[in-house]
């Protein structure tokens, strides 16, 4: 197996890395209770997804 001859420095270690950083996640208000959910999922706090009930959601007591 070839191994490197030289070792890389550090600046260009760290412009390879550049890339590497991890995109905010976006997100959209939830129709039917207005609270902020990933897109194209079931909403956690109510339970809807595209206007019908698709998960029963538990009442917190």
């Amino acid at each position: 197996m070839p191994n490197p001859k030289r070792r890389h420095s550090k600046a260009r270690r760290d412009r390879r890395r550049a890339h590497d950083a991890l995109d905010v996640m976006s997100s959209s208000a939830c129709p039917n209770c207005g609270s902020h959910k990933l897109p194209h999922r079931v909403c956690p706090s109510c339970g809807f997804y595209r206007g019908k009930q698709a998960v029963r959601v538990q009442e917190a007591i």
